[in-house]
């Protein structure tokens, strides 16, 4: 697998700062509830959780539409939904890439019904043509991207840049 660098380690953890400054001005001291998208996520939101400046909680759901290839199956299955209890509570959904919105669709359609006062969307990467959303780090886009704890096929998520994929033809 052949790999072209698209951001430095810097260049991302510039936009996670942002992302967080934003977010902590937007919430004040309300205490929004942090929901992750797993498994992409989860890098992207311990760096951005310990650059917040307000009070917040956390809470994850697992998502999974793409499986071990590099195109999206066109579905989505929540395999683990939330715990917390969402009535009245502000709500912020963290996502690795707004790529096509259904992951995203799909995920805060159950906290809107349950009883969450408000969901708000956030991304480290929004691809181009995507709906926009209320917190994005940086802009991607075309090409199926790595690192960063996004993977191809449970691979290259431990990398600290973020990678395109080149797909490689031929012998």
């Amino acid at each position: 697998m052949k790999l072209q660098l698209r951001f430095t380690e810097a260049q991302v953890q510039k936009a996670v700062r942002r992302v967080a400054q934003e977010i902590s001005a937007a919430y004040g001291e309300s205490c929004p509830l942090l929901v992750g998208v797993l498994k992409g996520s989860f890098v992207f939101m311990a760096d951005l959780v310990r650059e917040l400046t307000i009070p917040f909680e956390v809470d994850f759901v697992l998502a999974r539409s793409y499986g071990l290839g590099t195109k999206s199956s066109g579905t989505v299955e929540i395999v683990k939904n939330v715990e917390s209890n969402l009535r009245g509570r502000h709500v912020i959904v963290i996502e690795d890439i707004a790529d096509t919105g259904l992951t995203l669709d799909t995920v805060v359609a159950p906290l809107e019904a349950g009883g969450a006062a408000s969901v708000r969307r956030c991304a480290l990467l929004l691809r181009e043509g995507h709906p926009p959303i209320d917190f994005a780090g940086l802009p991607v886009g075309s090409g199926f991207v790595v690192g960063y704890g996004i993977d191809y096929a449970e691979r290259c998520r431990g990398l600290r840049d973020i990678h395109t994929v080149i797909e490689e033809t031929g012998p």
